[in-house]
Protein backbone atom coordinates (compact mmCIF):
# COMPACT_ATOMS: atom_id res chain seq x y z
CA UNK A 1 0.00 0.00 0.00
CA UNK A 2 1.53 3.28 -0.70
CA UNK A 3 1.67 5.83 2.03
CA UNK A 4 -0.33 8.81 2.66
CA UNK A 5 1.98 11.13 0.96
CA UNK A 6 1.97 8.79 -2.28
CA UNK A 7 0.04 8.10 -5.34
CA UNK A 8 0.23 5.84 -8.06
CA UNK A 9 0.73 6.50 -11.75
CA UNK A 10 -0.85 4.78 -14.19
CA UNK A 11 1.17 2.16 -14.23
CA UNK A 12 0.96 0.92 -11.16
CA UNK A 13 4.01 2.70 -9.71
CA UNK A 14 4.05 4.34 -6.28
CA UNK A 15 5.01 7.89 -6.85
CA UNK A 16 5.04 10.68 -4.27
CA UNK A 17 2.23 13.08 -4.87
CA UNK A 18 4.07 16.14 -4.91
CA UNK A 19 6.37 14.59 -7.61
CA UNK A 20 3.01 12.96 -9.63
CA UNK A 21 1.21 16.74 -9.24
CA UNK A 22 3.39 17.96 -11.17
CA UNK A 23 2.49 18.78 -14.46
CA UNK A 24 5.79 19.09 -16.47
CA UNK A 25 7.33 15.53 -14.79
CA UNK A 26 3.55 13.67 -15.94
CA UNK A 27 4.13 15.29 -20.01
CA UNK A 28 7.45 14.01 -19.58
CA UNK A 29 6.19 10.39 -18.47
CA UNK A 30 3.67 10.14 -20.48
CA UNK A 31 5.65 11.19 -23.47
CA UNK A 32 8.77 8.95 -22.61
CA UNK A 33 6.18 5.90 -22.29
CA UNK A 34 4.40 6.30 -25.77
CA UNK A 35 8.53 6.59 -27.62
CA UNK A 36 9.41 3.44 -25.39
CA UNK A 37 6.09 1.51 -26.87
CA UNK A 38 6.94 2.78 -30.38
CA UNK A 39 10.56 1.67 -29.95
CA UNK A 40 10.39 -1.68 -28.01
CA UNK A 41 7.41 -2.39 -31.23
CA UNK A 42 9.85 -1.41 -34.00
CA UNK A 43 12.87 -3.38 -32.12
CA UNK A 44 10.94 -6.79 -32.71
CA UNK A 45 8.84 -5.69 -36.35
CA UNK A 46 12.19 -5.32 -37.67
CA UNK A 47 13.88 -8.67 -37.33
CA UNK A 48 10.79 -10.76 -37.13
CA UNK A 49 9.62 -9.22 -40.38
CA UNK A 50 13.68 -9.85 -41.86
CA UNK A 51 13.41 -13.31 -40.88
CA UNK A 52 9.38 -14.59 -41.52
CA UNK A 53 8.74 -12.43 -44.50
CA UNK A 54 11.84 -11.79 -46.25
CA UNK A 55 13.72 -15.22 -45.19
CA UNK A 56 16.93 -13.49 -43.72
CA UNK A 57 19.44 -15.71 -42.83
CA UNK A 58 21.70 -15.71 -39.45
CA UNK A 59 24.28 -13.30 -40.42
CA UNK A 60 21.69 -10.82 -41.98
CA UNK A 61 19.87 -10.90 -38.67
CA UNK A 62 23.25 -10.09 -36.74
CA UNK A 63 23.81 -7.41 -39.83
CA UNK A 64 20.31 -6.07 -39.15
CA UNK A 65 21.06 -5.61 -35.61
CA UNK A 66 24.23 -4.29 -35.62
CA UNK A 67 23.35 -1.54 -37.91
CA UNK A 68 20.23 -0.44 -35.59
CA UNK A 69 22.97 -0.38 -32.81
CA UNK A 70 25.70 0.94 -34.55
CA UNK A 71 24.34 4.58 -33.70
CA UNK A 72 25.41 4.52 -30.27
CA UNK A 73 29.00 3.44 -30.50
CA UNK A 74 29.45 6.30 -33.36
CA UNK A 75 27.21 8.89 -31.89
CA UNK A 76 26.94 8.74 -27.69
CA UNK A 77 30.02 10.93 -26.82
CA UNK A 78 28.70 13.47 -29.40
CA UNK A 79 25.47 13.57 -28.30
CA UNK A 80 26.20 13.81 -24.81
CA UNK A 81 28.23 16.84 -25.25
CA UNK A 82 26.02 18.64 -27.56
CA UNK A 83 22.74 17.64 -24.67
CA UNK A 84 24.54 19.36 -21.77
CA UNK A 85 24.43 22.13 -24.08
CA UNK A 86 20.96 22.12 -25.39
CA UNK A 87 17.27 21.95 -24.13
CA UNK A 88 16.66 17.90 -22.94
CA UNK A 89 13.25 19.15 -24.14
CA UNK A 90 13.62 20.37 -27.67
CA UNK A 91 16.23 17.34 -28.13
CA UNK A 92 13.37 14.81 -27.69
CA UNK A 93 10.90 16.95 -29.73
CA UNK A 94 13.22 16.99 -32.82
CA UNK A 95 13.92 13.16 -32.51
CA UNK A 96 10.26 11.84 -31.69
CA UNK A 97 9.43 14.03 -35.11
CA UNK A 98 12.61 12.28 -36.88
CA UNK A 99 11.11 8.90 -35.81
CA UNK A 100 7.64 9.51 -36.74
CA UNK A 101 8.64 10.48 -40.23
CA UNK A 102 11.21 7.94 -40.70
CA UNK A 103 8.94 5.15 -39.97
CA UNK A 104 6.06 6.76 -41.23
CA UNK A 105 8.09 6.54 -44.95
CA UNK A 106 9.13 2.93 -43.55
CA UNK A 107 5.22 2.11 -43.95
CA UNK A 108 4.79 3.71 -47.14
CA UNK A 109 7.52 1.95 -48.99
CA UNK A 110 6.05 -1.32 -47.73
CA UNK A 111 3.07 -0.91 -48.98
CA UNK A 112 4.14 0.11 -52.55
CA UNK A 113 6.44 -2.97 -52.47
CA UNK A 114 10.12 -1.00 -51.98
CA UNK A 115 10.52 -2.67 -48.38
CA UNK A 116 13.22 -5.38 -48.44
CA UNK A 117 16.52 -5.78 -46.68
CA UNK A 118 18.63 -2.57 -47.93
CA UNK A 119 15.65 -0.76 -46.65
CA UNK A 120 15.44 -2.46 -43.72
CA UNK A 121 19.07 -0.93 -42.66
CA UNK A 122 18.08 1.99 -43.75
CA UNK A 123 15.53 2.52 -41.12
CA UNK A 124 16.97 0.26 -38.01
CA UNK A 125 19.98 2.72 -38.71
CA UNK A 126 17.66 6.07 -38.23
CA UNK A 127 15.65 5.19 -35.51
CA UNK A 128 18.72 4.09 -33.97
CA UNK A 129 20.64 7.03 -34.29
CA UNK A 130 17.57 9.50 -33.13
CA UNK A 131 16.53 7.29 -30.11
CA UNK A 132 20.46 7.62 -29.02
CA UNK A 133 19.62 11.74 -28.61
CA UNK A 134 16.15 11.02 -27.27
CA UNK A 135 17.19 8.55 -24.62
CA UNK A 136 20.33 10.97 -23.44
CA UNK A 137 17.96 13.50 -23.10
CA UNK A 138 15.90 12.02 -21.31
CA UNK A 139 17.60 10.81 -18.93
CA UNK A 140 19.22 14.28 -18.19
CA UNK A 141 15.59 16.17 -18.10
CA UNK A 142 15.10 14.72 -15.08
CA UNK A 143 17.74 16.18 -13.20
CA UNK A 144 16.47 19.57 -14.39
CA UNK A 145 13.07 18.92 -13.36
CA UNK A 146 13.05 17.22 -10.09
CA UNK A 147 14.91 17.59 -6.95
CA UNK A 148 17.83 15.05 -6.13
CA UNK A 149 16.07 13.11 -3.30
CA UNK A 150 13.54 12.52 -5.60
CA UNK A 151 15.87 11.00 -8.37
CA UNK A 152 15.15 7.48 -7.10
CA UNK A 153 11.31 7.56 -7.64
CA UNK A 154 11.52 9.85 -10.20
CA UNK A 155 13.97 7.52 -11.96
CA UNK A 156 11.29 4.25 -10.69
CA UNK A 157 8.04 6.00 -12.80
CA UNK A 158 10.12 6.96 -16.09
CA UNK A 159 11.44 2.87 -15.87
CA UNK A 160 8.05 1.74 -15.08
CA UNK A 161 6.71 3.25 -17.98
CA UNK A 162 9.53 1.55 -20.02
CA UNK A 163 8.12 -1.76 -18.31
CA UNK A 164 4.98 -0.71 -19.69
CA UNK A 165 6.54 -0.64 -23.30
CA UNK A 166 8.21 -3.65 -22.73
CA UNK A 167 4.52 -5.24 -22.07
CA UNK A 168 2.66 -3.64 -24.92
CA UNK A 169 5.58 -2.78 -27.83
CA UNK A 170 6.77 -6.58 -28.44
CA UNK A 171 3.62 -8.27 -28.36
CA UNK A 172 1.89 -5.22 -30.71
CA UNK A 173 4.74 -5.45 -32.74
CA UNK A 174 4.12 -9.35 -33.20
CA UNK A 175 0.81 -9.83 -33.68
CA UNK A 176 0.34 -6.71 -36.12
CA UNK A 177 3.82 -8.49 -38.73
CA UNK A 178 1.42 -12.00 -38.05
CA UNK A 179 -1.59 -10.82 -38.35
CA UNK A 180 -1.67 -7.46 -40.81
CA UNK A 181 2.02 -6.98 -42.16
CA UNK A 182 5.32 -5.06 -41.83
CA UNK A 183 4.36 -1.78 -42.81
CA UNK A 184 1.18 -1.07 -40.70
CA UNK A 185 3.44 -2.71 -38.09
CA UNK A 186 5.76 0.04 -38.76
CA UNK A 187 3.26 2.98 -38.91
CA UNK A 188 1.97 1.72 -35.47
CA UNK A 189 5.31 2.55 -33.93
CA UNK A 190 5.37 5.97 -36.04
CA UNK A 191 2.02 6.77 -34.08
CA UNK A 192 3.52 6.19 -30.80
CA UNK A 193 6.55 8.81 -31.92
CA UNK A 194 3.66 11.21 -32.42
CA UNK A 195 2.28 10.72 -28.98
CA UNK A 196 5.37 11.12 -27.45
CA UNK A 197 5.95 14.45 -29.49
CA UNK A 198 2.45 15.72 -28.61
CA UNK A 199 3.23 15.32 -24.95
CA UNK A 200 6.59 16.67 -24.57
CA UNK A 201 6.28 19.79 -26.54
CA UNK A 202 3.87 20.83 -23.91
CA UNK A 203 6.27 20.56 -20.54
CA UNK A 204 6.21 24.32 -20.10
CA UNK A 205 9.48 24.67 -17.34
CA UNK A 206 12.36 26.29 -18.04
CA UNK A 207 15.31 24.57 -17.82
CA UNK A 208 18.29 25.98 -16.55
CA UNK A 209 21.60 24.88 -18.82
CA UNK A 210 25.02 25.43 -17.07
CA UNK A 211 26.42 28.74 -18.79
CA UNK A 212 29.44 30.56 -18.64
CA UNK A 213 30.66 33.72 -19.47
CA UNK A 214 33.73 32.31 -21.63
CA UNK A 215 33.47 30.75 -24.73
CA UNK A 216 31.84 27.24 -24.78
CA UNK A 217 34.65 24.38 -25.16
CA UNK A 218 34.89 22.99 -28.30
CA UNK A 219 33.19 19.10 -28.33
CA UNK A 220 35.96 17.48 -28.56
CA UNK A 221 37.16 19.33 -25.29
CA UNK A 222 33.52 18.32 -23.64
CA UNK A 223 33.47 14.80 -24.71
CA UNK A 224 37.30 14.59 -23.12
CA UNK A 225 35.91 16.26 -20.00
CA UNK A 226 33.39 13.72 -19.89
CA UNK A 227 35.37 10.43 -20.23
CA UNK A 228 37.93 11.82 -17.60
CA UNK A 229 35.05 12.01 -15.01
CA UNK A 230 33.79 8.94 -15.62
CA UNK A 231 36.90 7.23 -15.55
CA UNK A 232 38.04 9.05 -12.62
CA UNK A 233 35.25 7.88 -10.64
CA UNK A 234 35.28 4.31 -9.51
CA UNK A 235 31.65 3.78 -9.56
CA UNK A 236 31.04 4.32 -12.66
CA UNK A 237 33.92 3.12 -14.14
CA UNK A 238 32.78 -0.22 -12.88
CA UNK A 239 29.17 0.20 -14.36
CA UNK A 240 30.76 0.53 -17.57
CA UNK A 241 32.57 -1.98 -17.69
CA UNK A 242 29.90 -4.31 -16.34
CA UNK A 243 27.48 -2.99 -19.06
CA UNK A 244 30.30 -3.47 -21.45
CA UNK A 245 30.53 -7.23 -20.83
CA UNK A 246 26.26 -7.82 -19.99
CA UNK A 247 25.43 -5.87 -23.21
CA UNK A 248 27.95 -7.47 -25.75
CA UNK A 249 26.34 -10.91 -24.30
CA UNK A 250 22.96 -10.00 -24.34
CA UNK A 251 23.35 -8.80 -27.92
CA UNK A 252 24.73 -11.93 -28.78
CA UNK A 253 22.48 -14.27 -26.78
CA UNK A 254 19.49 -11.82 -28.49
CA UNK A 255 20.27 -12.59 -31.83
CA UNK A 256 20.41 -16.14 -31.22
CA UNK A 257 17.59 -16.17 -29.28
CA UNK A 258 15.17 -14.51 -32.13
CA UNK A 259 16.39 -17.20 -33.94
CA UNK A 260 15.45 -19.77 -31.69
CA UNK A 261 12.16 -19.15 -30.39
CA UNK A 262 10.11 -19.11 -34.54
CA UNK A 263 12.74 -21.80 -35.88
CA UNK A 264 13.71 -24.52 -33.15
CA UNK A 265 10.88 -23.98 -30.89
CA UNK A 266 8.41 -23.15 -33.98
CA UNK A 267 6.53 -20.28 -32.06
CA UNK A 268 4.48 -17.65 -34.31
CA UNK A 269 5.45 -14.05 -34.46
CA UNK A 270 2.59 -13.29 -31.97
CA UNK A 271 4.15 -16.38 -29.49
CA UNK A 272 7.39 -14.22 -29.88
CA UNK A 273 5.87 -10.84 -29.31
CA UNK A 274 3.82 -12.62 -26.01
CA UNK A 275 7.29 -14.40 -24.70
CA UNK A 276 9.40 -10.97 -25.16
CA UNK A 277 6.73 -9.17 -23.65
CA UNK A 278 6.63 -11.09 -20.52
CA UNK A 279 9.75 -9.13 -19.54
CA UNK A 280 7.59 -6.02 -19.27
CA UNK A 281 5.46 -6.92 -16.72
CA UNK A 282 9.05 -7.89 -14.78
CA UNK A 283 10.92 -5.11 -15.25
CA UNK A 284 7.30 -3.07 -13.99
CA UNK A 285 8.15 -5.40 -10.77
CA UNK A 286 12.10 -4.51 -10.92
CA UNK A 287 10.71 -0.99 -11.09
CA UNK A 288 8.80 -0.70 -8.13
CA UNK A 289 11.49 -3.03 -5.98
CA UNK A 290 13.99 -0.36 -6.96
CA UNK A 291 12.34 2.24 -5.19
CA UNK A 292 12.37 -0.07 -1.97
CA UNK A 293 15.15 -2.66 -2.05
CA UNK A 294 18.40 -0.18 -2.38
CA UNK A 295 17.40 2.04 0.75
CA UNK A 296 16.38 -1.18 2.72
CA UNK A 297 19.47 -3.81 1.65
CA UNK A 298 21.76 -1.57 0.35
CA UNK A 299 22.94 -0.14 -3.36
CA UNK A 300 25.36 -2.55 -3.44
CA UNK A 301 23.99 -5.87 -2.17
CA UNK A 302 20.62 -5.09 -4.57
CA UNK A 303 23.09 -4.36 -7.63
CA UNK A 304 24.99 -8.00 -7.56
CA UNK A 305 22.35 -9.85 -6.13
CA UNK A 306 19.92 -8.92 -8.92
CA UNK A 307 22.27 -8.89 -11.78
CA UNK A 308 23.92 -12.59 -10.64
CA UNK A 309 19.94 -14.00 -10.90
CA UNK A 310 19.11 -11.91 -13.77
CA UNK A 311 22.17 -12.96 -15.90
CA UNK A 312 21.83 -16.31 -14.97
CA UNK A 313 18.19 -17.34 -15.75
CA UNK A 314 18.55 -17.19 -19.76
CA UNK A 315 21.14 -20.61 -18.63
CA UNK A 316 17.63 -22.16 -18.77
CA UNK A 317 16.03 -21.41 -21.95
CA UNK A 318 18.93 -24.07 -24.54
CA UNK A 319 16.67 -26.60 -22.32
CA UNK A 320 13.30 -25.50 -23.31
CA UNK A 321 11.74 -27.47 -25.99
CA UNK A 322 8.95 -27.43 -28.40
CA UNK A 323 6.06 -29.40 -28.80
CA UNK A 324 5.27 -29.49 -24.84
CA UNK A 325 2.30 -27.86 -22.75
CA UNK A 326 5.10 -25.60 -20.60
CA UNK A 327 7.18 -24.53 -23.78
CA UNK A 328 5.58 -20.86 -23.70
CA UNK A 329 4.59 -20.73 -19.87
CA UNK A 330 8.48 -21.71 -18.96
CA UNK A 331 9.98 -18.89 -21.46
CA UNK A 332 7.28 -17.01 -19.79
CA UNK A 333 8.51 -17.12 -16.62
CA UNK A 334 12.31 -16.95 -17.41
CA UNK A 335 11.49 -13.42 -19.43
CA UNK A 336 9.74 -12.68 -16.01
CA UNK A 337 12.73 -12.84 -14.12
CA UNK A 338 14.93 -11.41 -16.22
CA UNK A 339 12.88 -8.36 -16.97
CA UNK A 340 12.32 -8.13 -13.00
CA UNK A 341 16.13 -8.45 -12.35
CA UNK A 342 17.45 -6.45 -15.37
CA UNK A 343 14.84 -3.34 -14.47
CA UNK A 344 15.94 -3.47 -10.76
CA UNK A 345 19.64 -3.02 -12.09
CA UNK A 346 18.74 -0.58 -14.64
CA UNK A 347 17.07 1.98 -12.20
CA UNK A 348 19.84 1.39 -9.49
CA UNK A 349 22.26 2.01 -11.69
CA UNK A 350 20.81 5.09 -13.15
CA UNK A 351 20.04 6.73 -9.56
CA UNK A 352 23.84 5.77 -8.38
CA UNK A 353 25.09 7.67 -12.17
CA UNK A 354 22.67 10.31 -11.65
CA UNK A 355 23.58 11.13 -8.13
CA UNK A 356 27.53 11.38 -7.97
CA UNK A 357 27.42 13.48 -11.52
CA UNK A 358 26.77 17.38 -11.32
CA UNK A 359 24.26 18.91 -13.45
CA UNK A 360 26.68 20.15 -15.84
CA UNK A 361 28.22 16.83 -16.23
CA UNK A 362 24.71 14.96 -16.86
CA UNK A 363 24.37 14.28 -20.34
CA UNK A 364 28.07 13.51 -20.70
CA UNK A 365 28.09 11.35 -18.31
CA UNK A 366 25.08 9.41 -19.35
CA UNK A 367 26.57 8.83 -22.98
CA UNK A 368 29.87 8.05 -21.79
CA UNK A 369 28.53 4.97 -20.08
CA UNK A 370 26.41 4.63 -22.74
CA UNK A 371 29.15 4.59 -25.75
CA UNK A 372 31.51 2.47 -23.35
CA UNK A 373 28.29 0.06 -21.64
CA UNK A 374 26.87 -0.30 -25.04
CA UNK A 375 28.60 0.21 -27.58
CA UNK A 376 29.89 -3.23 -28.41
CA UNK A 377 26.54 -4.27 -28.73
CA UNK A 378 26.82 -4.18 -32.65
CA UNK A 379 29.75 -6.67 -32.22
CA UNK A 380 27.91 -9.03 -30.06
CA UNK A 381 25.21 -9.12 -32.79
CA UNK A 382 27.59 -10.25 -35.36
CA UNK A 383 28.77 -12.71 -33.03
CA UNK A 384 25.57 -14.24 -32.44
CA UNK A 385 24.77 -14.30 -35.64
CA UNK A 386 28.27 -15.82 -37.09
CA UNK A 387 28.00 -18.26 -33.64
CA UNK A 388 24.38 -19.44 -35.43
CA UNK A 389 25.75 -20.22 -38.58
CA UNK A 390 28.82 -22.02 -37.38
CA UNK A 391 27.44 -24.23 -34.19
CA UNK A 392 23.43 -25.63 -33.46
CA UNK A 393 21.52 -22.54 -32.16
CA UNK A 394 21.29 -24.18 -28.47
CA UNK A 395 25.21 -24.32 -28.33
CA UNK A 396 25.05 -20.63 -28.86
CA UNK A 397 22.21 -19.84 -26.57
CA UNK A 398 24.42 -21.31 -23.84
CA UNK A 399 27.59 -19.71 -24.46
CA UNK A 400 26.47 -15.86 -25.33
CA UNK A 401 23.91 -16.30 -21.97
CA UNK A 402 26.75 -17.50 -19.75
CA UNK A 403 28.60 -14.81 -20.53
CA UNK A 404 26.29 -12.43 -19.56
CA UNK A 405 27.80 -13.57 -15.67
CA UNK A 406 31.06 -11.71 -16.49
CA UNK A 407 28.80 -8.39 -15.08
CA UNK A 408 28.22 -9.45 -11.44
CA UNK A 409 31.24 -11.13 -11.13
CA UNK A 410 32.62 -7.44 -11.51
CA UNK A 411 30.11 -5.22 -10.14
CA UNK A 412 31.25 -7.73 -6.57
CA UNK A 413 35.34 -7.10 -6.90
CA UNK A 414 34.61 -3.39 -7.04
CA UNK A 415 33.81 -0.68 -4.71
CA UNK A 416 30.28 -0.60 -6.34
CA UNK A 417 29.34 -3.61 -4.14
CA UNK A 418 29.87 -1.85 -0.85
CA UNK A 419 27.49 0.93 -1.33
CA UNK A 420 25.11 1.40 1.41
CA UNK A 421 21.91 2.53 2.06
CA UNK A 422 22.37 6.05 0.90
CA UNK A 423 23.06 7.85 -2.26
CA UNK A 424 26.45 9.09 -2.76
CA UNK A 425 27.28 13.01 -3.37
CA UNK A 426 29.24 14.46 -6.07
Amino acid sequence: MPSASSAVSDSGLPVPSALWRDGDFRRLWVGQTASQLGEHASLLVLPLFAVLTLNAGAGQLGVLRAVGQAPILLLSLFVGAWVDRWRTRTVMVLTDVGRTLTLGAAAVAGYLGWFGLPALFVVAFAVGALSVFFDVAYQASLVRLVERDQLVRGNSALEGSRSAAQIGGPALGGALVSLLSAPIAAASSALFFALSFLSIRRIRRIESIPTSSERPPRVWRRIHEGLRFVAGDSSLRTVCLASAAFQFSLAAMMTVYLLFLPRELHLSGTAVGLALAAMGPGALLGSVLAARLPSRFGHGAVLVSAAALGDSVFLCVPAVHDSSAVTVPALLAINFVFGTSNQLVSVTVMAVRQAVTPDGMQGRAAATIAFVGTGLTPLGSLLGGYLSQEWDVRTSLLVTAAGMLLSPVLMALSPLARLGRALPVP
